[in-house]
C-alpha cells in the first residue's frame, strides 16, 4: 500500500471515529443487537430497522477505540437499503478484508479503509465488532456478542 492511500485510509478512519456517522439510538428499531470487545473496551448498540425485507435505518451507541466506532459508522452507511442477505455476504467480505487484507475482484468502497487492518491481529475484533452486532440484530438474538466467543 502507498503512503497517500495509507494516508487517506488513516483521514478516513479519524474522521468516522471523531465524527460517527448515525450515531443515535433509534426510535423506530425493530431489532437491537449488543456487542462488547473486552479486550479493547469496545461496547456498542446497534439499532435496526427492518422493513420491506430491507434495512430502512440503521444507528449505534457506544464507545470504543478509532477502529471500532469507525468500523459502526461506515457499516451503518454500506447497509442501508439492504437485504439481510445482502448484508451476510458483506460480512464475509469484509471478515476476508481484516484479517487477510484483500477481497479479490470486489469493490467494498469506503470499507476498504480496513484492508490494513490484518497486520494488526489485535485490532481485527475491532473492526469486527459492529458486523457481528448486525448480525446478532438481523437474527433477532437476545444475547450480547462479545469477540471472545467460540464463533469469533
Amino acid at each position: 500500500m502507498s503512503d497517500e492511500l495509507h494516508d487517506l485510509y488513516q483521514e478516513v478512519i479519524l474522521d468516522h471515529s471523531r465524527s460517527p456517522r448515525n450515531f443515535r439510538r433509534l426510535a423506530a428499531a425493530n431489532r437491537v443487537a449488543r456487542g462488547h470487545n473486552p479486550l479493547c473496551g469496545d461496547n456498542i448498540a446497534l439499532f435496526l430497522e427492518l422493513d420491506g425485507g430491507r434495512v430502512k435505518d440503521i444507528a449505534f451507541q457506544g464507545s470504543g477505540c478509532a477502529i471500532s466506532k469507525a468500523s459502526a459508522s461506515i457499516l451503518t452507511e454500506a447497509v442501508k437499503g439492504r437485504t439481510p442477505d445482502e448484508i451476510r455476504q458483506m460480512f464475509d467480505r469484509v471478515r476476508d478484508l481484516v484479517t487477510r487484507g484483500e477481497t479479490p475482484g470486489e469493490d467494498l468502497g469506503k470499507l476498504s479503509v480496513f484492508a490494513g487492518v490484518h497486520r494488526f491481529p489485535a485490532r481485527v475484533k475491532c473492526a469486527m465488532l459492529a458486523w457481528h452486532a448486525a448480525l446478532a440484530a438481523l437474527e433477532g438474538k437476545d444475547q450480547p456478542v462479545t469477540t471472545e466467543s467460540p464463533a469469533d
